[in-house]
């Protein structure tokens, strides 16, 4: 049995979308694009069907982005920001990154 040193913990993501509004596409492009950008991170990401507007997404069960409280959609390079920060804020988001950063106090916008 491998020691705790040794075992690579994998996160489980889920984005609850709301089905009498038909933000499945929207869902599954996100959790395609979390799937590409973090392959061995993420060891599951649930679709979940639900009603009344919701648009949550969570990680590991701590909750990342929720559309009433967070005023929307999230911006995928937001959500992927987010996502690293819970699962590998080691890891470099490349472009992402540097577009954050470069937009500091002032940037034109």
């Amino acid at each position: 049995m491998p020691s705790a040193g040794n075992v690579r913990v994998v996160s489980r993501i889920a984005i609850e979308y709301c089905t009498q509004c038909r933000w499945l596409l929207r869902a599954s492009w996100m959790a395609q694009e979390l799937l590409t950008t973090f392959t061995t991170d993420i060891g599951e990401v649930a679709l979940i069907p639900g009603e009344g507007g919701v648009f949550r997404i969570t990680v590991d069960d701590a909750q990342i982005w929720e559309r009433r409280a967070d005023g929307g959609f999230p911006d995928i390079a937001v959500l992927k920001q987010r996502v690293r920060d819970r699962i590998a804020p080691q890891r470099d988001l490349g472009h992402i990154d540097r577009d954050r950063d470069s937009a500091g106090p002032g940037a034109a916008g």
